[in-house]
């Protein structure tokens, strides 16, 4: 019996890109290149009739947007989007995550050559990636605004749903806690939006962030998330000593790690499971110098970096956080932490800023 492929539609107004990128996937046996379209309109169309795996779209389109048409999609047929553009350039870099806040699940930049300019190591990560956003599971968002409420409203919702368990979670938090770490991949920058969205100006510990991006979004990343956060968000600088209120991020390609002093780096060791910045990496060095005042939170992503990393900091006497599989865009990272036995608490989504906001930390 022959394995089914996976089928992609194709959007861009590009003749161009939709010869290339029908080519390069047809390099994998496992998927089928099912249908083109020019623009967003004749996209939705398509999507609508054909019922893809996976979507590959461009932002920049004639008559619908790549914007708009993520909006429509994720509104009548709900479909993993990986959005290949160049407008990850510097000045355009924030469009990016707009589609993502919009609910594509994944990023793949077109080289200012074209993609005909793509390296053979580039095409293969186009493959894998398109193979990656064939499980995922993405969830429906409603254009009306009524449905969708806002994130005041979510997280008054997550605090009373919460409160209630308050005590028991005080109650295993033996030492009071000094920094988070948070690991994420695939769905995360909507995960970490939605989180540190959610929590307080005056967080009363540093929070150290990790997330698998592709090179040349970081910096998209952080603004972004600094727009829709009352923390201060930032990429760390060598020697930084870190404050409360502060989220983290380490350079690109680097990991990011705790010194002996306290102070944060990021570190040119070499990648760890293929990946630089790790989970792992990070988790593992919070372990090591706080101890049991560290808290570890392993949101949604692909494979399991961070799992080891996050028993790590449970068995230094730390709290430890897993995103749920049903709030999850991918449970591979959360689900290998449980099955080590790293996870102490399973949450959803919607109810990590809450409890991060009620655990006891130092000085507060």
């Amino acid at each position: 019996m022959t394995s089914r492929c996976l089928k992609v539609l194709i959007v861009d107004d590009s003749p161009v890109a939709l010869t290339v990128l029908s080519r390069i996937l047809r390099e994998a046996p496992d998927i089928e290149v099912i249908g083109t379209a020019r623009d967003g309109k004749e996209g939705l169309a398509r999507v609508l009739e054909l019922k893809p795996d996976v979507l590959c779209a461009d932002y920049h389109m004639p008559v619908m947007d790549g914007l708009e048409f993520t909006r429509q999609v994720m509104d009548q047929q709900p479909t993993p989007i990986l959005c290949i553009s160049t407008s990850v350039r510097d000045e355009d870099k924030d469009t990016v995550f707009k589609l993502l806040e919009a609910g594509a699940v994944d990023v793949f930049p077109k080289p200012e050559g074209g993609l005909n300019s793509l390296s053979a190591p580039a095409r293969e990560e186009l493959i894998r990636k398109v193979r990656l956003l064939s499980g995922v599971r993405v969830f429906r968002r409603r254009l009306d605004s009524a449905s969708t409420g806002n994130a005041t409203q979510r997280l008054q919702l997550a605090v009373t749903a919460a409160r209630e368990q308050r005590a028991q979670m005080n109650g295993a938090v033996g030492t009071s806690a000094r920094v988070v770490a948070i690991g994420a991949s695939t769905g995360g920058p909507q995960a970490l939006q939605e989180v540190l969205g959610a929590l307080p100006a005056a967080f009363p510990v540093p929070i150290l962030c990790v997330q698998h991006i592709s090179l040349g979004f970081l910096s998209g990343l952080v603004r972004w998330l600094d727009d829709h956060s009352p923390l201060t968000i930032k990429v760390v600088r060598p020697g930084e000593q870190p404050v409360p209120g502060t989220v983290y991020f380490p350079q690109e390609n680097t990991h990011l790690e705790v010194q002996p002093s306290g102070c944060l780096a990021s570190t040119r060791k070499p990648p760890f499971g293929g990946l630089r910045p790790a989970v792992h990496v990070t988790f593992h060095s919070v372990a090591e110098h706080y101890g049991a005042a560290a808290v570890g939170v392993l949101l949604t992503g692909m494979g399991d970096d961070g799992a080891e990393g996050l028993l790590a900091i449970s068995k230094a006497g730390g709290t430890t956080i897993v995103q749920d599989e049903a709030s999850s865009t991918v449970f591979g990272m959360p689900r290998r932490a449980i099955e080590l036995g790293a996870a102490k608490h399973v949450l959803p989504l919607s109810a990590l800023a809450a409890r991060l906001t009620q655990l006891r930390y130092a000085g507060s």
